[in-house]
């Protein structure tokens, strides 16, 4: 028999709707709740990294690692080239990293970076080249010192003029800007530019920060660019990096040595790609240890042979200048018999020659003063001088 009782029915369904709003009111509390990815990530790694992305018509433009420090609001870019060559497991085959893009997608390019860099880069932001210019009127214009007039023509005979001097570029003038092509345009000129644009990004950021932080104007934004977040992590990353100092972003980018591999010219990593890993562990390091005045400053080296293998100092020099030191001269010492590599700190900076000593295992610094009536130009221009004993292999000093 059938049960018609009309209490029964509403007790029934009294005990569903008590159920389902308990089910809503957990899974509202756990919501609200839930830690933001990004602030779990800064518990565990105080930089937060960053994978940028810039694509145009199925190719890469340009990849750079972010390293954010929020709590100085320091940054630094390290630039990624596109014919960057190695072993890649994604392709099972040696190739430039641009392709593991083009035929994997971004996971499996994020997770060869990360290979690449010897560290985990747990964020992603792809700017579409189309949809970047777009997002540049959005933010108002990216504002570019553009150091000569351009005037060039593509194959096509398109032509591309830009202004020179310090101007605000609209979404035209943005694409214009990263598409024009010299031949005769060095490639760290090229590499150049390109940080120029992410820099002038975060700039814009930075002085659109009122309206980042606006989440109706954050959801428009937002379509401009993809990312590995959800909604509200990506408006968590982007209201933090909106505050870096735009103005002191330290750029980096790898050198190597280029070999043709079936008809492509690939740069291969100094040192089988630990230089790459070195030079990225320094960068993140140095972001959190360092005052604003030593990261924002560019140390001046001076390289001395003291050795008699033959260009010694010039290749040293080429690894500290990818390293992001700048090199007044390198020179023979005056004796090629030193036994031991040393260091001469001339500013008195500890820190910043231990940090100088680390990066090529040397721990024999000097501390001497320059007299402020010294006759060498050389020596009195620069902040450390290192002179090159038997010990030094050409990467590191041998214990």
């Amino acid at each position: 028999m059938k049960n018609s009782n009309p209490n029964s029915n509403k007790g029934a369904f009294l005990l569903l709707l008590i159920f389902l709003i308990l089910i809503s009111v957990t899974v509202g509390l756990a919501l609200s709740l839930r830690v933001s990815t990004v602030d779990e990530n800064l518990k565990s790694d105080r930089v937060i990294k960053t994978l940028v992305v810039m694509e145009d018509k199925n190719r890469v433009l340009f990849t750079d690692v972010f390293i954010y420090y929020p709590v100085s609001q320091r940054g630094a870019l390290i630039n990624i080239l596109e014919n960057t060559g190695a072993i890649f497991q994604s392709l099972g085959r040696v190739d430039s990293i641009d392709s593991v893009y083009l035929e994997k997608g971004i996971d499996a390019y994020k997770s060869e970076i990360e290979n690449l860099v010897g560290q985990t880069i747990p964020f992603y932001i792809i700017l579409n080249l189309t949809k970047f210019g777009e997002l540049t009127d959005m933010l108002g214009g990216m504002k570019i010192f553009i150091p000569s007039p351009v005037d060039v023509k593509n194959e096509d005979g398109e032509r591309y003029l830009l202004p020179s001097g310090l101007v605000s570029l609209d979404g035209d003038k943005i694409r214009t800007y990263l598409n024009y092509e010299r031949s005769d345009e060095p490639e760290k000129d090229l590499i150049e530019r390109r940080q120029n644009v992410l820099t002038a990004f975060f700039s814009a950021l930075s002085r659109n920060e009122k309206i980042i932080r606006s989440k109706k104007s954050f959801d428009v934004i937002k379509e401009k660019m993809t990312s590995n977040l959800d909604d509200k992590d990506f408006y968590r990353l982007m209201t933090i990096i909106s505050q870096v100092d735009s103005e002191h972003l330290i750029p980096r980018s790898i050198t190597g040595s280029k070999r043709v591999v079936d008809g492509k010219t690939l740069l291969f990593p100094l040192y089988d790609g630990d230089f790459i890993k070195q030079v990225f562990k320094q960068v993140s390091n140095s972001l959190i240890s360092l005052d604003n005045a030593d990261v924002n400053r560019t140390y001046v080296l001076e390289i001395q042979n003291g050795t008699t293998v033959q260009g010694l100092a010039r290749n040293t020099m080429i690894l500290l200048q990818s390293a992001g030191y700048d090199i007044l001269a390198t020179s023979n010492a005056d004796s090629n018999d030193y036994d031991k590599t040393v260091i001469i700190n001339h500013i008195g900076n500890d820190e910043i020659a231990k940090s100088l000593g680390d990066f090529i295992r040397c721990t024999n610094i000097i501390d001497e003063s320059v007299a402020p009536d010294a006759d060498s130009t050389s020596v009195s221009n620069v902040d450390f001088t290192i002179i090159l004993g038997k010990d030094f292999d050409g990467r590191y000093v041998k214990k």
